[in-house]
């Protein structure tokens, strides 16, 4: 099975790449702007035609995508999530129509909730802003583009490698920056989110891909619970031994603070891949903690 995955290289793309190239006769092969890809491309810029006539040769049983973009300019954003899917559906729909396609979106194409009930695979798509609403555009490409293709419309990631994009990566950095008595400062961590361990992604990517009959179009993929942001402080602190101060100022995201809560109904991955989140959030965070201060170690 020959299994090209684009964004190769990223947080996502790496746990995706090391699963997928322990299945069986699998032939897995790298896309993206990294030096040395097995297909150079970018998504953002690609022309389809080109992007196509690499494909037919490349000729992919399975395509994953895992390029996209969380800040920057809204050109930026709006080209990598909304243009690049559109462009690899067009690429795909001609020299590779018969290939599984496995996108990933956002739980952020949800938007606000009403703090009640988990959101399920049919819940209205409300975005906040600029981020959701380009994921949402990408994922609509792709669900409206008549190829074999499936959403899994991620929650919030957490795992060894997050980047500092993201809080558990920042927040980890600056608690080994800080030492074990030092003081980190953060912003709000108030609010509830549903966090999912990147190897857990990787796993519900390796049955999308492999699953024999047609998937439905959106799949959410996540721990199914809601958490207060806290206990990622809290954990990263335990797996630590940090003894200094969390200094919680308040401040934070607009798009954190427009959405205060989200919980993701699992039960459509769990049904249609028999998926289901095998990493607890302190295991998460244990390997997080131990990764980044390896990794920092060996900077030096």
């Amino acid at each position: 099975m020959r299994i090209l995955v684009l964004g190769a290289t990223g947080f996502l793309g790496r746990h995706a790449v090391g699963q997928l190239r322990a299945l069986p006769g699998a032939r897995v092969s790298g896309g993206g702007r990294a030096p040395g890809a097995d297909l150079p491309v970018d998504l953002a810029t690609a022309d389809p035609g080109r992007l196509a006539a690499a494909l037919r040769s490349a000729a992919p049983d399975a395509v994953v995508n895992c390029a996209g973009a969380v800040d920057g300019s809204a050109v930026n954003l709006a080209a990598v999530n909304a243009r690049g899917p559109a462009v690899l559906c067009e690429a795909l729909r001609e020299a590779a129509p018969a290939a599984r396609l496995v996108h990933l979106g956002s739980a952020a194409e949800y938007g606000p909730t009403d703090g009640n009930r988990p959101v399920t695979e049919t819940t209205p798509a409300r975005p906040v802003g600029l981020y959701g609403a380009t994921k949402l555009a990408g994922t609509l490409a792709v669900t409206a583009s008549g190829l074999d293709a499936v959403v899994l419309r991620l929650f919030n990631l957490v795992g060894p490698g997050s980047p500092a994009s993201s809080l558990p990566g920042r927040l980890a950095a600056e608690l080994h920056r800080a030492g074990p008595d030092g003081s980190v400062r953060t912003g709000d961590l108030s609010a509830y989110r549903d966090y999912i361990d990147a190897r857990d992604v990787a796993h519900a990517i390796t049955l999308a891909v492999t699953a024999p009959a047609p998937l439905p179009p959106l799949l959410n993929i996540a721990g199914g619970r809601a958490r207060r942001v806290r206990e990622i402080a809290d954990g990263l602190v335990r797996a630590a031994g940090f003894r200094g101060r969390i200094e919680e100022d308040g401040g934070g995201s607009t798009r954190s603070a427009a959405v205060s809560w989200q919980q993701a109904d699992i039960t459509a991955a769990a049904h249609t891949l028999r998926w289901a989140p095998r990493h607890t959030l302190a295991d998460s965070l244990a390997d997080l903690w131990a990764e980044t201060r390896t990794r920092t170690e060996s900077l030096r």
